[in-house]
């Protein structure tokens, strides 16, 4: 039985992480394309040192892992927030967001979607976020997200003869180092997002991971261009 693989872009820490620790529970050698040293052991014998900000450097990554493993899964997962208002937002900013969010997706999904094919099949997720629904202070992040789920449909359309489906996560407030780089744990603003959360509490990286690992199951072939919000409720009302 072939070995399966997947790839999870910014894979070694936080949401990504966790995700691909999930990946491994279920069966999938992964392989953690970031940059970052990986906060656990059980990773690091397939990191693969990247930076995803480049075209080239990514491209080449990832078809050196397809040329020698088949890989039946992506998830399009590293991304960067730049949080500013409207009349501070940084047009420097644009590309660099346009680049890591959305360009390294279209980047990895070209050196895989080919292989996929040929193996009958396989599964694309991205981790978006629940600001496409509207939040402050997040005009190129929720730009770039609302793009990814869009995108994400259109593949999901032109994948799904070949067996390939295409879904979206959208995680609400999320414990990690970035929501709390962003959201200082004392600031009042950071109490109102908690207070405000229906379930109660904050989300945790392997809530993400659950579904996430939901979408790339085989049992989840009749599942294609979908959002899943995993928000404790914050975009219901």
């Amino acid at each position: 039985m072939a070995e399966r693989c997947a790839i999870v872009t910014g894979g070694g820490r936080n949401i990504g992480q966790a995700i691909s620790l999930r990946l491994q529970q279920d069966g999938y050698r992964v392989f953690a394309l970031d940059n970052a040293e990986p906060e656990v052991e059980s990773l690091r014998a397939d990191r693969v040192d990247v930076d995803l900000m480049d075209a080239d450097a990514t491209r080449e990554a990832v078809a050196g892992i397809a040329a020698r493993h088949q890989v039946r899964c992506l998830v399009n997962n590293v991304g960067i927030v730049a949080p500013a208002g409207f009349d501070d937002v940084d047009l420097a900013d644009f590309d660099r967001l346009m680049h890591l969010n959305l360009r390294c997706a279209i980047v990895c999904a070209q050196a895989l979607v080919p292989g996929m094919r040929a193996a009958g099949g396989g599964r694309i997720v991205f981790n978006t976020s629940r600001v496409t629904k509207g939040k402050k202070d997040r005009t190129l992040y929720s730009a770039t997200k609302g793009a990814a789920q869009s995108m994400a449909r259109t593949w999901a359309l032109e994948l799904a003869r070949d067996g390939i489906t295409v879904n979206c996560v959208a995680p609400g407030p999320i414990a990690t180092t970035a929501f709390w780089a962003n959201n200082p744990p004392d600031a009042p603003k950071t109490r109102e997002i908690i207070d405000q959360i229906p379930v109660g509490r904050m989300g945790t990286p392997e809530d993400v991971a659950n579904a996430v690992g939901f979408f790339c199951d085989d049992r989840a072939g009749f599942v294609t261009g979908q959002t899943l919000f995993v928000c404790g409720g914050v975009t219901v009302g």
